[in-house]
């Protein structure tokens, strides 16, 4: 089960006379080690006369290196990518035996390799007093990477920040926000500090609408989004490189598309280039997403056109059921279940005479009474739900047969119920959206129950 999820990124410089262009390199290709699955990619430029050519920098990122022979009025970058978003568990890695606690030291050898990412080049106050409150106890190394990056989240407000390069650390700390890059900037120097190998990490964050609202926390965006987005990875022992998201929180996802990892940020910019002539310039960008394909899932089994197509045949059979004059009655102890507070007593104690049971805070409410006269001799149970936006009550009196016509009453609204030859009586009926605080009352005339 997936989604398949097309980015669009355009991003165009117009200058108000032609200017000459140096070469320029474009680092718009998602990375050989994205998790999410790549199923399609296109790069344009435009003017039409320019020369590319791909490679990869010592880091092993895709760059497209772009020539422009002629002076230019306007320079147009789009970029398509095709992604398989399938769910990633951020957890699925092992951990080789000697770094599972930390602290932990890389081997020699492991260590020569990761020298351009432990290099640490600030050291201000600031961090150092930050770093000071870490706990450094032993301890499990990934509940230990997942609370530092909470940690940061929480003490660094987010901002967009459309002043091109990266805040010190310093800068950032001290003024308590930043921008996603400033976050992760200061994430990579806070874990190399640490003796942990870290590098920068620019890409595409995709976020996708959920299917259901959350039941606890926040359930997301409100409609899909990309953009592009920076964040950090951490080197550990037989898991690799791992991506942390100071600007959430969260380990990295599908939704990451790494498109360049460096040891510093200067590297590791979408584009990089410079032009020579005397021109004022307007800049234009655009991001994005479009779902292209979506297999049905548990939380989502119909496209909403055949959702409507079912909705639609439902209302038919019901104008047809009533045309017929059809009546349906379900026998049996309705149940219900608490989201909450499950072991109230609410929900495991539902007898009693004179008993009120009514769980304010949940949709549905139930209360039990016993009858008295010769209205309703015996126990009986009401219960209101919430279903489809309306609120029905489903009432049955204890046992005993019902024989003839009788009509009950449900806090002033009145239901004539048809006799039928069985031990329990049921009885549906529509009721108001606002509910009552308290159970309603019955009574009911006719026959005894």
């Amino acid at each position: 089960m997936t989604i398949h999820a097309a980015i669009r990124h355009k991003t165009t410089y117009r200058y108000d006379q032609p200017v000459v262009m140096e070469p320029h390199l474009f680092r718009l290709r998602p990375a050989v080690h994205s998790r999410t699955p790549i199923e399609a990619y296109s790069f344009r430029i435009t003017p039409e006369k320019h020369f590319i050519n791909w490679q990869q920098d010592p880091f092993g990122n895709f760059i497209a290196r772009v020539v422009f022979p002629e002076p230019v009025k306007q320079l147009s970058v789009d970029v398509s990518v095709i992604a398989d978003m399938t769910v990633i568990n951020p957890f699925d890695f092992f951990v080789e035996e000697y770094a599972e606690s930390f602290p932990f030291r890389y081997e020699t050898g492991l260590r020569q390799q990761l020298a351009p990412y432990l290099d640490i080049v600030e050291a201000g106050p600031l961090l150092k007093s930050w770093l000071q409150q870490v706990d450094l106890s032993p301890g499990n190394t990934v509940d230990f990477l997942v609370g530092l990056n909470q940690q940061l989240q929480q003490d660094i407000d987010y901002n967009v920040r459309m002043e091109p390069g990266v805040q010190t650390c310093e800068q950032t700390l001290e003024h308590a926000i930043g921008s996603c890059r400033d976050s992760a900037w200061l994430l990579v120097q806070i874990l190399r500090h640490l003796g942990l190998a870290a590098r920068f990490v620019s890409g595409y964050l995709v976020q996708l609408t959920p299917d259901q609202k959350s039941l606890d926390g926040p359930s997301g965006p409100e409609q899909d989004f990309t953009d592009l987005h920076a964040w950090t990875e951490v080197y550990v022992p037989g898991a690799g490189w791992i991506g942390l998201d100071p600007t959430s929180g969260l380990f990295a996802g599908e939704g990451h598309i790494p498109l360049a990892c460096t040891p510093e940020p200067a590297s590791a910019a979408a584009v990089s280039g410079s032009y020579t002539g005397d021109a004022r310039v307007e800049f234009e960008f655009d991001n994005s997403v479009t779902r292209i394909h979506e297999d049905p899932r548990v939380t989502r089994p119909y496209s909403e056109d055949m959702w409507q197509t079912i909705l639609a045949l439902g209302k038919q059979i019901d104008v047809q059921l009533q045309a017929d004059d059809v009546r349906l009655t379900m026998g049996g102890e309705p149940t219900f279940v608490s989201i909450d507070d499950m072991a109230l007593t609410i929900w495991t104690q539902l007898n009693g005479p004179s008993q009120l049971m009514a769980n304010r805070n949940a949709n549905v409410q139930t209360c039990c009474c016993a009858g008295s006269g010769n209205a309703l001799r015996r126990e009986g149970c009401c219960t209101m739900a919430r279903a489809s936006g309306t609120r029905a009550n489903h009432c049955h009196a204890g046992p005993g047969a019902v024989s003839g016509a009788m009509t009950v009453n449900l806090s002033g609204m009145t239901a004539h119920y048809s006799p039928i030859p069985v031990n329990r009586m049921n009885l549906q009926l529509s009721m108001p959206d606002s509910l009552p605080r308290s159970c309603p009352s019955i009574s009911a005339s006719g026959r005894n129950l």
